[in-house]
């Protein structure tokens, strides 16, 4: 279930507990664990070689975020996507980008934009082999990079919250839709040229055409419209 590698060391219980977390959330981002997968404690623990006091911890914080349904009496599943997430997570972050792109335009600077630019660079040499984990980093590269400019601390906390979710939305769309290679470099160097104009409201119009897309795929997608 865990591979190899992945074993922790024993340090003080809070960074183990963090370790955990670290692992079971980008194993859930990255499509590793399935929707409605079935995530046992015991087993977790076993595989990571630590006690389940870390795991149950991680699996709470998990259930906060959205990643997994801790059922009572039967332990906790994968979340499976629905529209209504999908919905959620778009015009929250939508809301946030906003702010941190109209904020962002006035304050970058050589080398918040040489940093989007090594990450274009990226998206640019993709091959057709690129996997939807390494589509998904190099995206979250991106805007990463926006969010630290904006220069708003609760903007970026409530980024750091999301983000995980956004990283497992991304990576279903990129499963779904294997589309990098042709729109990846091309969407995100419109954002960053319309960025680059220190123009708030260029900045915020082109924020949300550049998340309009993922959003719209995801739409495609044969989804339930709401957890039963």
């Amino acid at each position: 279930m865990i591979p190899d590698g992945l074993l922790l060391p024993q340090p003080s219980q809070p960074s183990l507990g963090n370790g955990v977390l670290t692992i079971l959330r980008e194993m859930i981002s990255t499509g590793q664990f399935t929707p409605g997968q079935h995530l046992k404690e015991a087993e977790l623990a076993a595989a990571l070689n630590v006690s389940r006091g870390p795991v149950r911890e991680a699996l709470t914080q998990l259930e906060a975020e959205g990643h997994v349904e801790l059922r009572r009496h039967r332990g906790a599943f994968v979340s499976t996507l629905t529209r209504v997430d999908v919905e959620e997570v778009h015009t929250l972050r939508t809301a946030i980008e906003r702010l941190a792109g109209e904020r962002a335009c006035t304050r970058m600077g050589d080398a918040e934009f040489a940093a989007m630019d090594a990450v274009l660079a990226e998206m640019k040499a993709a091959t057709e082999e690129i996997t939807p984990a390494d589509a998904v980093r190099l995206d979250l590269s991106f805007h990463d990079i926006i969010y630290a400019a904006c220069d708003h601390e609760r903007v970026q906390r409530v980024w750091t919250s999301l983000r995980s979710q956004v990283s497992f939305f991304l990576h279903i769309r990129n499963v779904n839709f294997p589309d990098f290679t042709s729109v990846g470099h091309s969407e995100h160097l419109e954002l960053r040229n319309a960025l680059s104009l220190g123009d708030p409201a260029a900045a915020c119009a082109a924020v949300e055409k550049h998340l309009s897309g993922a959003y719209e795929r995801l739409k495609k997608l044969d989804l339930p419209e709401k957890s039963s």
